[in-house]
Parts: C-alpha cells; sequence; structure tokens
C-alpha cells in the first residue's frame, strides 16, 4: 500500500532532511534577501531531476507529475525566511549569519517540503496527477511573498485544486499534528500614530497643548472599537506595543508616536474599524486642540481553512498518523501570508508538533531559544507527501 511505501521513504530519507534542516538553519536570511536559500532548493531540485522556475525573485515553483493518469493538481507550500533575531541556542547547527535566526521554523518547512519532493519523485508510477511545489519567500514581511507570487501566476498553469501549508507549532507534542475548519488566523495591520501638540514647560501647562494626556484619552478610546463596535462574536484584537514621548519630568513634548496593530477575522469589519480608529483618534486629538496623523498599513488578510477540504486532509492524516495523534486547534490570533492562498483558493493550513518537554525543547517561535524535536521532520515528509497523493484521489 502507498502508505506504507511512504512511511518507509520517509523514515529511510530522514537523515537527509535534518541535514536540509541543519544547514538551512545554520545560514538563514531575511524576508526578500533568500538568495543562497534559493539556490539550495534548486540544487536540491536539480539532483531530483526536478524542472522548477524562479519566482518573486527568490522564490521556487516546480511539478511533480504522476505516471498514472489524472488531471487534478494539489499545490504544497513552504516558506524560506528567517527573523531579525540573535540565536541563544547552543546548537552545532545555530546560526552563523549574526542576528538573524530560523526562529519560526522554515527551515523546518523547507526542508520537509524537499523531502516530499524526494518521496513523491521515488512514487511517480504510483500516483496519477500533479504535485505543484511552491518555495515561497517573505513570509515575514509586508507584503508577503504570498501576495506577490499569486500576482505573478503561481496558481495558475496549473491551477490548483487546493493548496496545502503547514507550520510549526511548539505547543503540540511531536509526532502530532493539529487542524481547525473554517476561520483560523487573524487579519493583521499596523498602526503608527502621531499626537501632534505644544510642547512646553511642565508646571505650565495652560500654555501648552500636551500630546501626553491627548494620547492617554486616545489609547483609552480606541478600545471601544473592540468592546463597543465590533460584533462579540467576531475576534477583534486592538494592541499598542510602542509609545514613545520623549519628554522629562518637567518637559512637556510636541508629539507623542505610537505604533500598534489591529487584528480581526472579518474583512468587512476590519475596513470599517480602519474608518473608525483613525476618525475617533482624530477628532480626539482636533477637540484637545492638537492633531494626530493615523497612518494605517493594511496587512494580510485572515487565513480560513476551507471546510471540505479540511475534512479530506484531517481525515488522510488520521489515517496516517493514527486518530490519537490528530488534534483540534482553536483560534489563533497571529498572521499569516498564507491567508492569500485561503482568500483565493480551497486551501487548508495545518499544525505540525515539535515540542519535547523531556529535551527542554519548548521555547516559543519568534524567540532566540525556539527549536524544534527533529524527530517530528519524519512525520512532517511523510504525512505532507501522503496528503498530497490522497488529495489527488489516488
Amino acid at each position: 500500500m502507498i502508505k506504507e511505501k511512504i512511511q518507509q521513504l520517509a523514515n529511510d530519507i530522514f537523515d537527509d532532511v535534518v541535514a536540509n534542516r541543519r544547514h538551512l538553519h545554520s545560514h538563514p536570511e531575511l524576508s526578500f534577501h533568500e538568495i543562497e536559500t534559493s539556490v539550495f532548493v534548486a540544487r536540491k531540485l536539480e539532483e531530483l531531476g526536478i524542472e522548477y522556475h524562479k519566482m518573486a525573485d527568490t522564490g521556487l515553483v516546480a511539478l511533480i507529475k504522476g505516471d498514472k493518469p489524472g488531471t487534478e493538481v494539489v499545490a504544497l507550500r513552504a516558506d524560506m525566511d528567517a527573523l531579525p533575531i540573535l540565536e541563544a541556542n547552543d546548537v552545532p547547527y545555530k546560526s552563523q549569519n549574526e542576528g538573524v535566526m530560523h526562529a519560526c521554523g522554515h527551515d523546518v518547512h523547507t526542508s520537509s517540503l524537499l523531502g516530499v519532493a524526494k518521496i513523491l519523485t521515488e512514487l511517480k508510477s504510483e500516483f496519477g496527477g500533479t504535485v505543484k511545489l511552491i518555495f515561497q519567500p517573505a513570509e515575514e514581511k509586508l507584503p508577503g511573498g504570498a501576495s506577490l507570487m499569486i500576482q505573478q501566476g503561481v496558481l495558475e498553469n496549473p491551477k490548483p485544486s487546493a493548496v496545502i501549508g503547514q507550520h510549526v507549532m511548539p505547543l503540540i507534542d511531536a509526532g502530532k499534528v493539529g487542524f481547525r475548519s473554517g476561520k483560523y488566523m487573524a487579519s493583521t495591520d499596523e498602526l503608527y500614530v502621531t499626537v501632534k501638540g505644544k510642547g512646553g514647560h511642565g508646571a505650565q501647562p495652560q500654555q501648552n497643548v500636551d500630546p501626553v494626556i491627548i494620547t492617554a484619552h486616545i489609547l483609552t478610546a480606541l478600545q471601544q472599537v473592540v468592546s463597543r463596535f465590533a460584533d462579540p462574536k467576531s475576534p477583534s484584537v486592538l494592541s499598542f506595543g510602542k509609545v514613545i514621548a520623549n519628554g522629562a519630568t518637567n518637559v512637556i513634548p510636541n508629539e507623542v508616536y505610537l505604533e500598534g496593530t489591529f487584528r480581526t477575522m472579518d474583512e468587512g469589519w476590519r475596513a470599517e474599524a480602519h474608518i473608525k480608529m483613525k476618525k475617533m483618534a482624530e477628532g480626539i486629538a482636533e477637540s484637545m486642540g492638537g492633531s494626530c496623523d493615523f497612518k494605517i498599513m493594511k496587512g494580510y488578510p485572515f487565513l480560513i481553512n476551507e471546510e471540505k477540504l479540511t475534512a479530506s486532509v484531517r481525515g488522510f492524516a488520521e489515517d496516517y498518523l493514527g486518530k490519537e495523534n490528530v488534534l483540534d486547534l482553536d483560534i489563533w490570533m497571529a498572521a499569516e501570508d498564507f491567508a492569500y492562498y485561503s482568500q483565493v483558493a480551497d486551501s487548508c493550513f495545518y499544525r505540525l508538533g515539535t515540542r519535547n518537554e523531556a529535551r527542554g525543547i519548548t521555547s516559543s517561535v519568534h524567540t532566540p531559544t525556539f527549536d524544534i524535536e527533529e524527530s517530528a521532520l519524519e512525520q512532517s515528509v511523510g504525512l505532507m507527501a501522503y496528503l498530497a497523493v490522497k488529495q489527488l484521489g489516488n
């Protein structure tokens, strides 16, 4: 049976997948600068005899066609970029690019998809249909590599009936995966706000227009966007993580600078909230004698897992890993540019468990101590290969 063949191949190539992952982890590159990563992936595809073409500068797209009859097309996506983080792990494969680290598992995703390519190449005689491999740059930085690749036709010629992606999750034990049908991850927008007043001596407030006080009112009032205007059945988050007044104990500054994020799972409400936030902040500032420059940098849309596809893929995962190793996921208010695929094609984005508490591998993504339990790589490559073959109708 094909499941057993895939499981055996996943075991056979495990050491190669680990080696590829460690190479990528040692040589991380930032978003839109994945030059050597792209060269590495291209070389590995060439070794397998897989043709590819470049897209979005450093991205690659490849096709693997089964020898049996079949017209279905399934796309598998892996992101390749790293983060501007100084790695704190003391491991042989520690980042050699100081200040840059694969702290979100994209090295896992890329090495896994290369492993899937090897398995599917070995099994071409066993399936029909086409698997499209998407090695995508710049998930971590707006406008997102996914949006660029879609604009450049990654979902055309041939057009996939499904797009499947995975992401590491250190909250889940290695050997397990997680799924959620429907809305799963939030949209994300970056907020850049400057509140302007008139600075001066702290002992003479009557001579000034205090932007600190204006900012305090704006910050408090803006929470009404979430607590009073948003539908309580639709999650929304508004957070400000940077507030810079830059005055002194007796100095009222001329302006206050803020940065924040707004996230939700409803595109209509998202657009409405943008208008409300801007109007409210500007109105409050004006009513208090100041002004407000409220800029919104629109980010990724919300991610939705198509229900029929997700049910199908989850069933295949239960068959491959065992029902006890397939978990339910809650909504996740983080963002992911895989959402762009989910907005234009039937898509499924699931989580790969990478946790090993006994070995102390528990750190969250986007931290200097993030790492994975590498045994998860065997399940990663085998499961994704199995999902592709089964989704093609084999």
